[in-house]
């Protein structure tokens, strides 16, 4: 996997933790990244440590999907819904995405295939992230939705992307000591990318760092295609 920068994403990424600052319930962190879904070394060497991991039918089992945000807790198993899958080529995708995005500090190489669930289509996944973004940032994130759904849809391609989330276990992951959490890829296999989309929240601390400023210069505000 390899990381595909991108200026508006980061910016984005910003713009919503200064307004949990200045407006919300909450500190955010966020990870708005996107990465090509090319195998280096590592991912060749991830490939073969899931397929032997396991008897590789081609399939790997996922949870039905939990949504709304997540405690820190262990996953709840869900029963009496009829349990989804996805290639092992997908799942090693989403598997590289966190070790990409986390590495070096944590490793997701041994992340079972139900921790993490598909979301049926992108209406879901807008809808449940509305929600979270609007309990935690009030009114000011309706002023910056559609400006968001847009610099992601121009870097994803969303009406062609499958849904996932991931759920962690908590015995080696980033995501103990917060309140809350999400984690959401876009998957285009068409265009060979994903965009991982990830929030933590967590208490204010008693000082604001000096690189957690208010600013809205230069951030300008595109149109697309898609409706949210």
């Amino acid at each position: 996997m390899k990381l595909l920068e991108n200026v508006q994403l980061d910016c984005l990424s910003d713009l919503i933790h200064t307004l949990s600052l200045t407006t919300g319930s909450c500190r955010l962190q966020l990870k708005l990244e996107s990465y090509s879904c090319k195998m280096t070394g590592d991912d060749k060497k991830l490939l073969r440590h899931i397929t032997n991991a396991s008897e590789d039918t081609g399939l790997q089992a996922l949870s039905p999907p939990n949504l709304g945000y997540s405690y820190p807790s262990p996953p709840v198993n869900v029963t009496g819904q009829e349990q989804d899958a996805c290639s092992t080529r997908t799942f090693h995708c989403l598997v590289s995405t966190l070790n990409a995005s986390f590495r070096p500090d944590y490793d997701f190489s041994n992340a079972k295939s139900e921790e993490f669930s598909r979301i049926p289509d992108l209406n879901t996944v807008t809808q449940d992230i509305h929600n979270i973004f609007y309990t935690s940032l009030g009114d000011s994130f309706c002023d910056i939705k559609e400006h968001m759904w847009n610099t992601i849809d121009k870097e994803i391609g969303l009406q062609e992307c499958s849904f996932y989330s991931y759920r962690s276990d908590l015995d080696s992951d980033p995501y103990g000591d917060c309140l809350w959490y999400f984690n959401f890829f876009f998957y285009n296999k068409k265009m060979k990318r994903i965009l991982f989309f990830s929030c933590q929240a967590h208490p204010y601390g008693d000082q604001i760092s000096d690189d957690d400023e208010v600013y809205y210069s230069g951030y300008e505000m595109g149109s697309s295609d898609v409706e949210f």
